[in-house]
């Protein structure tokens, strides 16, 4: 099966032909899903991650498509009944629920995307939320996980750019630490210890000695999902979003951990005004500083340095070949577009229909053709020189996919704010901004962080 972007036969109208090649498009997106789908534990996992890659050769409609067909694989999960979850609880424990708790209530609360979660009492009067992980679930994606590569050329045709490989071996990485829930609580009481105090943000302690490998035991937190919160007035969203931008990118500076699960149903809005954050189990352990060295590209597209921007997009492992290879001119001209309403002072209040207007701009950095120099051995198509587009490091991954996730949710959320000092702060270190700013610096300032 080609990609739609090969060249066809001269049979034909230019319509018939663009015909054929959106035919064979959404032929290739459903053979891509129908794959994914046959792979039932791991399907969605790997629909997530791929749902918020950007993939230059499909128009918006095509682009749409992908999104509807990936976004079925997030939405089929058959619940499974208290009577196996039971089984499965008691032989982690070691003993009946009943008797590790003072309570715990039959019917799940919440799906996770390999478990359910429940409410239950400790005998110590403690509120808590218990992940139980499905039955089988685990060797399920293992076996799946084995399997990605099946996916290989169907993900070729629509990136060809992408070291593909690499990419399918960090993403089966993080999807079997992410069945390890002892791995999470770890994680989690991580981030609960950094974020302990916080004047807006919340991440709920672990119960450590009720974790196991497919349970998880964190205090209750009562609050407002995603969806009660975007239909608040405009001061609340602008808040909510504000700090969930500060906690993920925050997690990312401080900790160097970049979580690839920001999804809106893992935070919740409290009574009291603050945040709190759930679910880690995708997280990725980024090198030292990364996210500050990701913040030299920001710096020199907002200080128009193209020779800065390709040594900076070269060091993070974007640009394949030779940097004399690369225009950063056109490097810089693309990303210009692209983001700029990360780079405005003034506030900038986003919507759907900026995201259609710049769907580009999902990630800090660009995924499209533009930037690289026609060299004299690159073939040729109809459309001219074929310049290879940038590469994704499989380290950025996860990054990328929080990013996206991010952009995504305050599109959703109709958000406001001043997007260019926020990020400056958030990824260079720069002067606080707002009243969420200097309450976050002064707890630093107390706890040393």
């Amino acid at each position: 099966m080609r990609f739609a972007a090969d060249r066809v036969d001269g049979r034909g109208s230019a319509e018939d032909q663009r015909r054929r090649r959106g035919d064979r498009v959404v032929a290739s997106i459903d053979a891509l899903v129908d794959q994914l789908s046959a792979m039932r534990g791991a399907a969605m996992k790997a629909g997530q991650a791929l749902s918020t890659l950007e993939f230059p050769g499909l128009d918006e409609g095509q682009s749409a498509h992908l999104q509807r067909r990936l976004a079925e694989l997030r939405d089929d999960v058959p619940p499974v009944g208290w009577k196996q979850m039971r089984k499965l609880l008691t032989k982690e424990w070691g003993a009946e629920p009943e008797r590790v708790l003072a309570r715990i209530d039959p019917e799940p609360v919440a799906a996770a995307s390999i478990g359910q979660v429940y409410r239950g009492l400790t005998h110590d009067g403690v509120d808590v939320a218990i992940k139980i992980q499905y039955p089988g679930i685990a060797e399920v994606v293992e076996s799946d996980m084995r399997n990605l590569t099946a996916l290989l050329p169907l993900l070729r045709q629509f990136r060809p750019d992408l070291d593909v490989k690499d990419l399918l071996s960090e993403l089966r990485e993080r999807i079997a630490e992410e069945c390890d829930y002892e791995l999470e609580a770890a994680s989690h009481r991580r981030l609960a210890r950094y974020w302990q105090d916080h004047p807006f943000i919340l991440v709920p302690g672990v119960e450590t000695a009720l974790a196991r490998r497919r349970v998880l035991v964190t205090e209750w937190v009562d609050g407002i999902g995603f969806e009660e919160v975007i239909r608040q007035p405009e001061a609340v969203r602008d808040r909510y979003i504000e700090i969930v931008y500060r906690f993920y990118y925050g997690t990312a500076s401080a900790l160097d951990l970049a979580c690839g699960d920001p999804h809106p149903g893992n935070y919740l809005l409290c009574a009291d005004g603050r945040v709190a954050f759930v679910d880690f189990g995708m997280m990725r352990r980024l090198p030292r500083n990364y996210l500050h060295r990701e913040a030299a590209v920001a710096r020199a597209v907002r200080e128009k340095d193209a020779e800065a921007l390709v040594n900076a997009l070269s060091g993070l492992g974007y640009l394949p070949g030779e940097r004399s290879e690369w225009d950063g001119e056109a490097l810089l001209d693309r990303l210009s577009r692209g983001s700029a309403w990360r780079r405005s002072e003034e506030p900038v209040r986003l919507d759907p229909n900026h995201g259609r207007r710049s769907r580009a701009s999902r990630g800090e950095t660009p995924t499209d053709h533009g930037g690289q120099r026609p060299r004299r051995d690159q073939t040729t198509s109809d459309q001219g020189p074929r310049r290879p587009q940038l590469r994704l490091p499989p380290e950025a991954l996860l990054l990328r996919r929080m990013q996206g996730l991010l952009y995504l949710t305050a599109l959703k959320a109709r958000a406001s704010a001043r997007w260019g000092p926020l990020h400056r702060e958030l990824l260079e270190g720069a002067e606080p901004v707002g009243e969420l700013g200097t309450a976050h610096a002064s707890w630093r300032a107390a706890h040393r962080r």
